[in-house]
């Protein structure tokens, strides 16, 4: 007989779902992170061309943060689907979804050949990237941790994160090994080979999640017939706090992210004078690191409570703005590294590790997709997208990095403020009624 977990399937089963849920997120973060990239390399001189190369960055980034904003709305119509029919299905459609949008823009014709078609419809396609994204997560999430037991939802909880990271490492990976090619070879075609290999990814990926059952939580409360009308209402009149802490958490999980590891693509090389593929490989390097350190720090805070840990790195990346900028500014391959090994590689960790349990653990299951989607997408289409639009904004308007320094140091305040208004949350039953 296999053995029995504290979710009520065996150890089997749940490692099957911690998969999916793994392979899953990283894929849509593999076509997400792809298109951030290619922002800072690629789309400001094909697709938005200009005779100002700052105003040609900046409308490249715009394209990049719009879709934060499509999110929410994406998150909303997911969630329902998720609280409504089940998590499983919900994550079909929106691997699907994001999929088909990235190889369209693979196949896109630039600026040069279509004129003013080229932005639009990349922009067009990356508004469907965000659809897609904005359910994604909160059903890799609750596929993780609704399938895992209460004394292991730290550590479930935070393998969905290692996907962001992972397909972070593998859109960087791939564009590392195009930009080995010539530049007018890169700039032509090489670009969009990452974009059309995505498509046998998605494939791999829905086959997995094809093979794997509803979470046992989803169907305990559909046997119960606690299932919520519209969850969307249900979320914002039971539990509105919730959503506010959930926003407020996320500002200093995302911004500071977005600065470390897209803004400083196009900073560094621009700015600073660094070659483009020693800043890549400082951020395969310090990416690489923080996948290791995340389920770690997940398994830490199923020990010492999602909030301290979550605090103590808050309060770390806060200490650590002012000698990142410093470090890159010393203009050496080594220090840049360093320091974007230390920011994104280390300090970065315990924060997202605990972000999507603590979220999880302050809903309850009839509105959890809806709650936790909603949250985490207003948060990162508030603080997320618009980072590197911000960043460069300021460095363009005061020509100095201090200013992007305390848009980190604000970052973390609003969210430490944020989880004061929360309780630890790691000894309550899941089904606990909030």
């Amino acid at each position: 007989m296999a053995l029995q977990t504290q979710a009520g399937v065996s150890k089997k089963v749940q490692n099957k779902a911690l998969v999916a849920s793994l392979i899953g997120s990283s894929i849509e973060w593999f076509d997400f992170f792809l298109y951030g990239t290619m922002a800072s390399l690629v789309f400001n001189k094909l697709f938005f061309p200009s005779s100002d190369p700052s105003v040609g960055l900046l409308l490249s980034y715009l394209s990049f943060g719009l879709p934060f904003f499509i999110r929410p709305l994406g998150g909303v119509i997911f969630s329902h689907i998720g609280d409504k029919i089940g998590r499983k299905k919900t994550l079909v459609l929106t691997l699907s979804l994001m999929g088909g949008a990235t190889v369209l823009i693979g196949l896109l014709p630039d600026y040069n050949a279509i004129g003013i078609w080229a932005p639009i419809l990349l922009v067009l396609m990356r508004l469907i990237q965000g659809l897609g994204i904005g359910g994604e997560w909160g059903g890799a999430l609750l596929l993780a941790v609704e399938y895992s037991g209460k004394g292991r939802r730290g550590f479930f909880g935070s393998i969905p994160q290692m996907g962001v990271t992972i397909g972070m490492l593998l859109g960087t990976l791939a564009i590392s090994l195009m930009s080995a090619l010539p530049d007018d070879q890169f700039m032509s075609w090489g670009w969009r080979i990452p974009f059309l290999l995505s498509a046998a990814l998605v494939f791999l990926g829905l086959w997995i999640r094809n093979g794997i059952d509803e979470t046992p939580a989803f169907q305990e409360a559909k046997k119960t017939g606690n299932i919520a009308k519209v969850p969307i209402v249900d979320t914002f009149r039971y539990h509105w706090k919730a959503v506010l802490i959930a926003v407020g958490a996320k500002v200093v999980e995302t911004a500071p992210f977005y600065i470390f590891s897209t803004f400083i693509i196009a900073y560094a090389t621009n700015y600073l004078g660094y070659d483009r593929i020693t800043v890549l490989n400082a951020v395969t390097i310090a990416t690489l690191v923080t996948t290791i350190a995340i389920p770690y720090m997940g398994m830490l805070s199923d020990k010492v409570g999602r909030k301290p840990l979550y605090i103590a790195g808050t309060i770390a990346m806060m200490l650590f703005a002012f000698p990142y900028f410093y470090m890159l500014s010393l203009k050496s391959a080594l220090w840049l590294t360093v320091a974007t090994v230390i920011g994104l590689g280390i300090l970065w960790a315990p924060v997202t590790a605990v972000l999507g349990t603590m979220f999880s653990e302050i809903f309850s299951t009839n509105v959890r997709y809806t709650g936790v989607t909603v949250g985490y997408q207003l948060g990162a289409a508030l603080a997320g997208g618009t980072a590197p639009l911000i960043a460069t904004a300021l460095l363009s308007s005061f020509n100095s990095w201090v200013p992007i320094a305390l848009y980190i140091l604000i970052s973390g305040v609003i969210s430490l403020i944020a989880v004061s208004a929360t309780k630890e949350t790691k000894d309550l039953d899941l089904e606990e009624s909030r």
